[in-house]
């Protein structure tokens, strides 16, 4: 997949920015935390690495966007694996937050993608002093090969969003 034909794809489920919540029904729900540290300096370093795809590559994914950063309509084409055996799948930054103590973006999958859906990673910094990553996820199936291995694909979510709470 190129970038220009990435750029060229849909979205690939009808419920944009439904991460929001509340979760659509009939998708798998994924929601998981992790505390990072505490205080502003954590924070603000944390929110910088996130909106710059750090938390991406440093899960072990390809990261190839359409810009530097996470806005509104960003398109990246990820990769999963290696050499031959390697996944691509695009999606599409469809918002984007940006309070003065929550900082994060959800993207959905676009046409091709083997699974049907949105994922949100969120940073908080709590009253409290902690910063807390969250990532909140739905999805299903979205190819015949997804479907036929629904419980490998579980598993591989499972493991990637491990790996995305301890990047940072």
């Amino acid at each position: 997949m190129s970038r220009r034909s990435l750029r060229e794809l849909p979205l690939s489920y009808p419920e944009v920015g439904a991460t929001r919540g509340p979760l659509p029904g009939d998708y798998h729900h994924l929601v998981r935390h992790r505390t990072i540290g505490t205080g502003a300096t954590t924070f603000r370093a944390a929110a910088e690495q996130l909106m710059h795809w750090d938390l991406h590559r440093r899960a072990g994914l390809t990261v190839a966007p359409t810009t530097p950063s996470a806005v509104p309509g960003t398109r990246v084409l990820l990769g999963l694996g290696r050499g031959p055996l390697t996944i691509r799948f695009g999606c599409e930054v469809v918002y984007v937050l940006a309070e003065p103590r929550r900082r994060g973006f959800a993207y959905g999958t676009l046409e091709g993608h083997p699974e049907r859906g949105e994922e949100l990673f969120a940073l908080e910094w709590r009253a409290d002093d902690t910063v807390v990553l969250t990532i909140t996820a739905f999805s299903r199936p979205a190819t015949w090969w997804a479907r036929a291995a629904a419980p490998l694909s579980r598993a591989v979510q499972r493991r990637i969003t491990r790996q995305y709470l301890h990047a940072l």
